[in-house]
Parts: structure tokens; C-alpha cells; sequence
């Protein structure tokens, strides 16, 4: 799919600011848009939304359809009369403001919400049952094996499916029925769960499309070992007939870590799911496109070839390197769902085979790839991350990403005196006391088509606003911004960058007038 040449915002919604301890889908959202369009900017880029598990992070979600609770803004469920003024601030937690602490989050919200259910059961309008019926049905593919398999959780303390009773571990009909039964009210709550999410996240992209803001929302590769979709789905992925893991994915040792990285997800049977023709992957493109415009693919690189590594083992060392499905997957895409808006996270170090293979199906569906300004100082001129090297403009640029420090963090942190040295001469710059902005302007003049800064860099924060540190246990996707810190002044600053680099799409009836007068 070709891009128009644009830029945008990435925040993942966790970050909006607010009294109720995470960010969530309510007012703050919708200001954010309005930020985004009075700075011309058209992209807001966000995490996976998918409910979080161990370690908070969405990149480990319990299924890749579901949608996180704990972005449900409580206060819209006052206006469906769900819930008062007074249940909602009455044990309300002395939340901090700029970092997120989970646990009291979820301990707070949902309890909260599920005591809605009561309510919405006992008393919800023609309307509004009707709509949650209608949802049930439309998302039933996924939303029935979803709201058992949490269901299942809470009924074993939150242990993961695969150290459950055997039966239902492998899904045999009896214990289904039998735990469908006892769990049906727990089931229905979960399913009401979701209704909820989806009904604000839909809204909210109604009014960011709008305003003229698209969403590029992220697919990982690989889903979690603890999710509904591995348990729902046995047989498309590399486990024995006691549901265990039999390889698992990661990447091999390399200049960054002697051990290489044990990441622990399911592998697919490729095979298996291409004699389904993709069926599978076809319904998480499909979903996706319901909650984003634009897809980021994470991982991209595992579609050419992965790194399989023995269930069991203690490091990454000892795997290999085995063929993904190539571009067989993404023909099945295109011929189920037209042309989809994808882009390719395609950073890291590759062996040329590998480079090759990935270059090939990217070029096959001429899908974007990504630069990462920070990566740009470490070599020499030729660095293929600096943006006089670029060979096309199909490409998305980042100051830095989600996985990075922040750019303020990075120069202060992280460099080493010669990039900074080369850095200064590149931007034009005698000291780099603006250096966040010196790679805004950079990334937004470049010939990249998409340009995305985070928010944190808008805000040239230092690193204790780091959304991630790859690698860390704890302590990652937590940040949040205080209510405010967009100001005006920042957004006019945003929109004089991009009005000069050409990156605010002309109004229809501009492009319309300026086709005519190109006519005459």
C-alpha cells in the first residue's frame, strides 16, 4: 500500500493522564486527538491492546483478539447507568500521577467493573442488551474459547493453562461442558468485559478518523505461551498431547548477549496453517482492522526465518534457524482482506540470506520498513540508518521507539562521545541542549514517508520516562504523561515542523482545487 508522506505521535493509551491510576479511553483520549489534529498530524501509533498478564506488558497479552479491561474509562459506565458518582470515587486509591503501579490498578478497577455486571444485568435498557448480544454473536470465533479460558484462570488462582487437570489443559469435550456449566456466570462477566472495551475503543477511533488521525496499532509475531490463543488452538502450534511446549521462539547469541534471548512464546506449524489456507491469521488481521488503520508487524524478519530453540532449555544458544511461512501468508491476506496497510518492523543485525529473504517479501508487498534515529551515529557516513543513506521513501523514521530510551535519555545515557560528536555536525548544532527536537526535525525532514515521534521525545524527557528496557523483568510500561504537558505551545511547535516538512495532508477540497487548477 502506498502512504502519503505524514507524521505522527506514538503513546500507548496506559499513558493518558487522569485520577483512576492508568490511562484509559475517556476525556484525556479524545484531547489527545484533538491535540494530534491542531498539530497536523495524522498517525497516532499505540501498543497492542490486548489484556496484559505477568510483567504488564502488551507484547505478552492473554489472547491477540481481546481488548485490555483496564483501559475501560469508568466514568462513560456513569453515563450508561452502570455506575455512580459516589461507588466510583468512594474507595478510589491515592494513585501517583506519572507512573503507573499496576497491581493497585487492578486490584481497584477490576472488581469495579465486574460489580457493573450486576447491575447491567439486573437492570440494562432494551438497547444496550441487545447491543451486548449482537457483540457476542459478531466476536463469537473468538470471544467464547477468550472469556472460558479467563474464566479458567481465575478459577486456578491465575495459573497458567498448561499446569492445569489434564482434561481441560487438552480441551477434552466433557471437562469443556462440564466447566462451561460451573463457570457460566464468570464466562458471561468476561464477555461483558470485552463488550465494554470495544464499545469506547470503537468510538474513539470513530472520532480520531474524524479529525483525521489514523491508528497504527502492532501485531506480534508470536503470541504469548499463557493465552486462549494457544490453548484454543493446539494444533497450529508445536506442543505434545499433554500440552506442553515442545520449541519455543527467541533470538541466538550476538554482539548484545553472549546467551542470545529466551523469549519462552509457542512456535507455529506453518504447515498446518497454510493447508488451512491462513484461516487463522486471516481472522487476527481481520480483527485488527476493526481497532487500527495501519498494522505494524512486530518481528517481521520471523516470516522469512526464526529462531526455534528446544522447550526446556536455559538460554537461547543452543537452536537453529528455521524457514518461516514466507510471503504465502501474507498472498492469503491480501486475497481475503484486499490491500491492507502494513508496516514491517524490520530493525536488527541480520545474516545477508536472512536480509535478503526479509527484503524480498517486503519489496513483493512494498511494505515499509522502519529507521531508528538513535541507531544513525554509531558507524560512519554509509550508517544505513542516517537519512541522506536512504534508497527509498518507503520507510517509517523514529527519533526512537518504545524500545528505546528516550532520545534526552539516550544522549545523556547511552552514547559515546563520538556520537554525539557526529550527531552535532549532522543536525548542524554546536551543543544538544534542544537534542530531542534536533531529531524531530531531522526525522520530519527526511524523505520517509511516515515520520513518528514518542511522547516522551515531544516532551524531551530523560530516561526515568523509558517505556521499556528490553531484557527487564519489571519496571517497564509504566509512564504517563501529566495533564497539561500538551500544551498549545508544544502543539504549535509540532505544527510549524510539519506545515514546513510537507507532512500535513492537504483537506480534500484543497487537493481537489489544486487538481483543477494543474488542469487548466
Amino acid at each position: 500500500m502506498s502512504f502519503v508522506r505524514s507524521s505522527g505521535v506514538l503513546l500507548h493509551p496506559t499513558s493518558f493522564p487522569g485520577r483512576y491510576g492508568i490511562g484509559d479511553l475517556g476525556d484525556a483520549a479524545f484531547r489527545f486527538i484533538d491535540f494530534l489534529h491542531g498539530a497536523g498530524q495524522s498517525l497516532w501509533q499505540v501498543l497492542p491492546l490486548g489484556p496484559t498478564g505477568y510483567g504488564d506488558s502488551p507484547y505478552q497479552c492473554f489472547s491477540a483478539f481481546a481488548g485490555n479491561p483496564l483501559l475501560i474509562d469508568p466514568e462513560q459506565l456513569i453515563g450508561m447507568g452502570l455506575l455512580s458518582w459516589d461507588e466510583l470515587n468512594r474507595e478510589l486509591p491515592p494513585f501517583a500521577q506519572e507512573l503507573i503501579d499496576y497491581g493497585q490498578v487492578i486490584t481497584w478497577k477490576i472488581p469495579l467493573l465486574k460489580r457493573t455486571y450486576e447491575r447491567f444485568r439486573a437492570g440494562a435498557s432494551t438497547d444496550l442488551e441487545l447491543e451486548f448480544k449482537i457483540f457476542c454473536a459478531e466476536q463469537a470465533d473468538w470471544l467464547e474459547d477468550y472469556a472460558l479460558f479467563m474464566a479458567l484462570k481465575d478459577a486456578h488462582g491465575g495459573a497458567a493453562w498448561n499446569t492445569w487437570a489434564l482434561d481441560i489443559r487438552t480441551r477434552q469435550p466433557e471437562a469443556l461442558a462440564r466447566w462451561r456449566r460451573e463457570l457460566a456466570e464468570t464466562v458471561a462477566v468476561q464477555k461483558y468485559l470485552q463488550w465494554l472495551f470495544f464499545r469506547q475503543w470503537t468510538n474513539l477511533k470513530g472520532y480520531a478518523n474524524q479529525r483525521g488521525v489514523q491508528i497504527v496499532g502492532d501485531i506480534p509475531i508470536f503470541v504469548a505461551p499463557d493465552s486462549a490463543d494457544a490453548w484454543a488452538n493446539p494444533d497450529l502450534f508445536y506442543m505434545d498431547d499433554q500440552g506442553q511446549l515442545t520449541v519455543v521462539a527467541g533470538v541466538p547469541p550476538d554482539y548484545f548477549s553472549a546467551t542470545g534471548q529466551l523469549w519462552g512464546n509457542p512456535l507455529y506449524r506453518w504447515d498446518v496453517m497454510a493447508a488451512t489456507g491462513y484461516a487463522w491469521w486471516i481472522a487476527r488481521f481481520r480483527a485488527m482492522l476493526t481497532l487500527v488503520d495501519i498494522i505494524r508487524v512486530d518481528h517481521f524478519r520471523a516470516f522469512y526465518n526464526y529462531w526455534e530453540i528446544p522447550a526446556g532449555e536455559p538460554t537461547a544458544i543452543h537452536g537453529r534457524w528455521v524457514l518461516g511461512p514466507g510471503p504465502g501468508l501474507f498472498e492469503a491476506v491480501q486475497a481475503a482482506l484486499g490491500d491492507v496497510a502494513i508496516v514491517a518492523e524490520d530493525l536488527g543485525y541480520f545474516e545477508p540470506e536472512a536480509k535478503a529473504g526479509m527484503d524480498s517479501i517486503m519489496r513483493r508487498f512494498d511494505l515499509p520498513g522502519m529507521k531508528v534515529l538513535q541507531f544513525a551515529f554509531l558507524t560512519d557516513t554509509n550508517d544505513q540508518f542516517l537519512p541522506h543513506a536512504y534508497e527509498t521513501p518507503n520507510l517509517v523514521i523514529y527519533p526512537g521507539t518504545h524500545d528505546n530510551d528516550t532520545t534526552v535519555g539516550w544522549w545523556e545515557n547511552s552514547s559515546t562521545p563520538s556520537e554525539r560528536v557526529y550527531a552535532l555536525h549532522y543536525v548542524g548544532k554546536s551543543e544538544g541542549s534542544d537534542i530531542a527536537w534536533d531529531m524531530i526535525r531531522l526525522a520530519w525532514a527526511s524523505i520517509a514517508r511516515l515520520a513518528i515521534v514518542t511522547a516522551q521525545d515531544l516532551l524531551s524527557l530523560g530516561s526515568w520516562a523509558r517505556m521499556n528496557l528490553p531484557g527487564r523483568p519489571g519496571g517497564n510500561w509504566q509512564w504517563r504523561y501529566l495533564p497539561g504537558a500538551l500544551d498549545p505551545r508544544l502543539q504549535q511547535r509540532l505544527l510549524e515542523l510539519t506545515i514546513i516538512f510537507g507532512r500535513q495532508p492537504q483537506p480534500a477540497k484543497e487537493k481537489d482545487a489544486a487538481a483543477g487548477a494543474a488542469a487548466e
